[in-house]
């Protein structure tokens, strides 16, 4: 097992707290516009069919790019993929600010695809924090940055409200205010990127892993993707964080016209808002602690108890107390999902594997996500949130005999690394 000096410790530990400082300032952004996003998408496109859509687009927008950005940050370093994703972020809400004062949906689109570039690189910054430490450490490392999405979950939504107001006092729209916020925040993330994230974390990360080339050059146990993806092991990792995703957008993204649709005000929405992405991210430390401790597969199968008990309740709530639980179980579900399969995802992994096949993961997340949020509307539009209920608890079963399947075929398999 490799070990830490001091020097490498401080080191270790300055990229880890930058990168979550930048994703905590990141995510109180993004929630901050998301939060009304689909109100936005209802009120701009004149239908609730389409209140999906700019959310799909920011999935497609974060699928199209998780690949090529896991192989810039192979080729360049860490440092300027994070960097760069922040930075297209900014021009996203600029562009979000001009698309709600013009009542233009096509560039709220354009806004939410640009905006979801950022979200891939934000989706590598927990791997990009957990290679700077030792094995025994990563899966703590992982639910540590994932944690850092509690300053969005509780400042995104609350800040909905005061940057609303703003935006009118200063003659804009009252919807601007989110998209406000983040266009001054997003360039300060991408500047203390670029400055804090020294060396870069690939450099240090090598020391902790073994070669991924022998003496002579040659690669050491590389596999194709489908030789990784038809693992068992990296089948229920990849799932679990799908499935959770699937399953947690396709609630959370109607929800809020759901509420707008009963007589609730932006603050409601904002409250129930908040309830939900503090259980996404306020336990995820804790998270990864269990994970060292109970392992992965007990807490995706807790995670998708949560999802089960969400997708009911969110179908049959009838007042704000019912609403907030049921979105706050399926903020933990998803935590449970995401957390316990990033670290299994990367225990099966070699070095030389994880960039391509954490982007090609990440790609696969937000298609999925996005076949989610696309379908929200329209099925919201049939049969209201019961139907959306019914359908998160229907995928959440399906997943569940999936993982028991894969758990009994792992045993003819190898883990894949030492």
């Amino acid at each position: 097992m490799h070990q830490i000096g001091d020097g490498s410790l401080r080191i270790s530990q300055r990229i880890t707290w930058s990168i979550f400082l930048n994703e905590s300032l990141f995510s109180a952004a993004f929630i901050a516009t998301f939060t009304l996003l689909s109100v936005n998408a209802s009120l701009l496109s004149g239908t609730d069919a389409l209140a999906g859509l700019p959310a799909t687009m920011g999935l497609v927008g974060r699928a199209a790019l998780a690949v090529p950005l896991g192989w810039l940050m192979d080729r360049s370093g860490r440092r300027i993929g994070l960097t760069l994703g922040y930075a297209l972020g900014a021009i996203g809400m600029a562009i979000g600010v001009l698309a709600v004062q013009s009542v233009s949906f096509a560039l709220l689109c354009l806004s939410a695809a640009i905006i979801g570039i950022n979200n891939a690189a934000s989706q590598q910054a927990r791997f990009v924090a957990a290679e700077v430490w030792p094995a025994h450490n990563r899966a703590r490392v992982i639910g540590l940055i994932v944690f850092a999405g509690t300053i969005g979950a509780v400042g995104g939504p609350l800040l909905v409200g005061p940057t609303s107001a703003l935006a009118e006092r200063l003659g804009y729209n009252a919807n601007v205010g989110p998209y406000l916020f983040g266009g001054g925040l997003l360039p300060v993330t991408a500047l203390l990127s670029w400055l804090l994230l020294r060396p870069d974390p690939l450099q240090i990360g090598r020391r902790f892993d073994v070669p991924a080339v022998d003496a002579q050059g040659n690669p050491v146990m590389a596999r194709s993707a489908r030789t990784i993806f038809a693992h068992p092991v990296v089948q229920l990792a990849v799932a679990s964080m799908v499935i959770g995703q699937l399953v947690m957008t396709l609630i959370m993204v109607i929800t809020p016209v759901h509420m707008h649709h009963t007589n609730h005000t932006n603050g409601e929405i904002s409250l129930v808002f908040m309830a939900h992405t503090l259980g996404m991210f306020g336990f995820a430390f804790f998270t990864g602690w269990l994970v060292g401790r109970l392992g992965a597969r007990p807490m995706i199968a807790f995670g998708a108890a949560m999802l089960v008990l969400s997708s009911v309740m969110s179908a049959i709530a009838a007042n704000m107390l019912a609403l907030v639980i049921a979105l706050f179980l399926l903020g933990l579900g998803w935590n449970f999902c995401f957390v316990a399969g990033s670290a299994l995802l990367t225990e099966a992994l070699h070095p030389a594997e994880r960039g391509r096949i954490q982007g090609a993961n990440d790609a696969l997340v937000a298609l999925a996500s996005g076949a989610g949020s696309l379908s929200t509307g329209a099925i919201f539009e049939g049969g209201g949130m019961i139907a959306v209920g019914a359908v998160g608890l229907a995928l959440t079963l399906i997943f569940l005999a999936l993982a028991a399947w894969l758990n009994q075929r792992r045993a003819a398999y190898t883990v894949g690394v030492s």
